[in-house]
């Protein structure tokens, strides 16, 4: 089966969950804080791991103690890490997480080592890609990287797909050569609508709770929700992103892709933390009567 490659973000998250999201000005009381391995590029690589996929993940880390851990949770999540590089001047990225009971959460990012992804990273990837591999990427890392990462995967008879979160890099410019484009409703409507991300060979927009949209040209396919009660929803779009790609990977219909990514989703859904909460195969089974 052709491998997901993951190019983009290596974080430490740091999560505290409050009883309501903090008011510009306010201070809360959470409960205890949480450190637990994250980055958007990660998580899929995982999300990926853990359903069955073979994953490899490019990306940076600092030479400090969050980058030796990130990496080593990685590994013991089955991730082929030998595409990520120590960087020498940079600390690992931090994500500061506040999550409200019932789901709704914040993020801000200190980039630090991602912020520094570029020549070497794509370098890594020309050296392991193959044919139909299936590559991912998010923009959580320059924007000029995830241009010549998506002309790299092309050139070398790949699949890209782009997590285009957060979005603001991609605010106002040409939407590149994509095989797949995710966003969720809000980056959708900062993008400029369906109409305008359509330009990509598939579009996909994630609904949350109420599921998805698939767009394939003038064709637009309503992709149900699985039913949960969520916890804490702050990696559902990884899980989701990293399931697609895996069933991209394996041959399933764009239909079936999104199918499974809402299943795994919502599975995450359920469990607080970004990293922990990612399903395996199991979990799908159990939860859902999904076969991943």
């Amino acid at each position: 089966m052709p491998s997901v490659v993951v190019v983009g973000s290596i974080n430490m998250d740091l999560a505290v969950q409050v009883e309501q999201l903090p008011r510009p000005g306010d201070t809360v009381l959470g409960e205890r804080l949480l450190t637990i391995p994250g980055g958007k590029g990660a998580n899929q690589a995982v999300a990926a791991a853990r359903l069955g996929a073979t994953a490899r993940m490019i990306g940076r880390v600092g030479r400090d103690a969050f980058g030796h851990d990130l990496v080593a949770g990685l590994r013991e999540d089955g991730v082929d890490v030998s595409g990520i590089g120590f960087d020498p001047g940079e600390p690992s990225g931090v994500a500061l997480i506040v999550v409200e009971k019932g789901g709704q959460n914040t993020v801000t990012v200190a980039p630090g080592a991602n912020a520094r992804l570029g020549a070497d990273e794509v370098a890594r990837l020309r050296a392991v890609l193959r044919r139909r591999d299936v590559v991912v990427t998010q923009l959580e890392i320059p924007l000029e990287t995830v241009l010549a990462v998506i002309a790299c995967a092309h050139e070398l008879g790949a699949r890209v797909v782009l997590n285009a979160a957060p979005s603001g890099a991609l605010t106002g410019r040409p939407l590149p050569d994509l095989d797949v484009l995710v966003v969720n409703e809000r980056e959708a409507d900062d993008l400029g609508g369906p109409a305008r991300l359509g330009a990509a060979k598939a579009l996909v927009v994630t609904l949350g709770a109420e599921g998805s949209v698939l767009y394939e040209g003038h064709r637009e396919t309503r992709v149900d929700p699985r039913r949960v009660e969520a916890v804490d929803a702050t990696a559902a779009g990884d899980a989701f992103v990293g399931a697609l790609a895996l069933a991209l990977a394996r041959g399933d219909s764009l239909v079936d892709a999104v199918r499974l990514g809402n299943a795994a989703g919502a599975a995450t859904a359920t469990k607080f933390g970004a990293r922990p909460s990612l399903p395996t195969a199991g979990d799908l089974k159990r939860l859902f009567g999904v076969t991943a």
